[in-house]
């Protein structure tokens, strides 16, 4: 099956979700939670992305996320990542209970798709105070593919992780699997990283992104948001639009976009220093906001 079959299936079987220009999401990808050792590249970045979690959940926003959240291609399994990032767990929660949380998964949450493998690992946790199982994502469910439908414009944004175009990391996850915990997760403790990531290989990041294009082109310009690649991508007016959130492990900071009021923006979030020496966690746009209705291209 070619790349181009697998996204046609991705956008055939989508979860279809109505919004308007009074809803609001946020949509951020490639976390990456991991269990806080040195090869835990979500470690450093936890405290910008609970902040930033507790002001999209406190000011209504729907929280969308694309895929690679959880580390399980490093971790063996979800109780280490959960008992790491208890509070992030706790807060996404509260989404869900709102009915303001959407999964997607990814290469290295691959294991997801599996409606059985999330009952029985996501549904609940071990309290181990009480040894008593707790509620935690009851009935939630992950999704190859998501896609927004405006109610009033009929336009559709096409959400995915977008290793639908990566025959390795999509086919072949399994064995970058075996690779990455056998082989390249040592080696990333002492600052070697993995080439044949898309994340950390130009060359690989190119191909994905044009075989997405190809994809566009071909199904009437559909308005396409992945993650994968790392690479924060918000693209100019006529321009085939795909759009990337980027990732929550860049160096000192995480990327996301908004879509709210009809528009769409690139943000992110980081660390700042204010001029009397304190530390604050600041929101930064990057591209837009846009209208939704200037990426309809003819």
């Amino acid at each position: 099956m070619s790349s181009q079959s697998r996204l046609d299936r991705a956008y055939q079987n989508a979860k279809v979700i109505s919004f308007d220009d009074d809803s609001k999401f946020i949509l951020f990808s490639d976390c990456h939670r991991g269990d806080n050792s040195f090869a835990d590249d979500f470690a450093n970045n936890r405290n910008i992305y609970f902040h930033a979690l507790r002001h999209y959940y406190d000011n209504g926003f729907t929280y969308c996320e694309l895929g690679d959240g959880d580390e399980l291609w490093e971790n063996l399994n979800f109780e280490t990542i959960f008992r790491t990032h208890k509070n992030i767990y706790k807060l996404l929660q509260q989404f869900h209970k709102d009915h303001r949380l959407q999964m997607i998964w990814g290469n290295h949450d691959m294991v997801y798709r599996n409606p059985r493998y999330v009952k029985k690992h996501l549904s609940f946790y071990l309290d181990q105070k009480t040894n008593k199982k707790v509620p935690l994502f009851e009935n939630i469910k992950y999704h190859e593919a998501i896609i927004l439908k405006h109610k009033n414009t009929q336009q559709e944004l096409f959400l995915l992780h977008g290793h639908q175009a990566d025959f390795m990391n999509y086919i072949g996850w399994r064995i970058n699997r075996f690779l990455v915990r056998i082989l390249w997760k040592p080696l990333q403790v002492v600052g070697i990283a993995d080439p044949t990531s898309p994340a950390k290989n130009y060359k690989e990041t190119i191909k994905v992104e044009r075989r997405i294009k190809k994809w566009i082109a071909n199904n009437h310009n559909i308005c396409t948001i992945i993650g994968h690649t790392h690479r924060p991508r918000f693209p100019q007016t006529g321009e085939l639009p795909l759009f990337n959130d980027g990732s929550c492990v860049h160096p000192r900071s995480i990327t996301g976009i908004e879509i709210e009021k009809g528009k769409i923006m690139l943000i992110k979030w980081q660390i700042s220093t204010t001029a009397d020496g304190v530390l604050k966690i600041i929101r930064i746009p990057l591209e837009g906001p846009q209208k939704l209705t200037d990426f309809v291209l003819s």
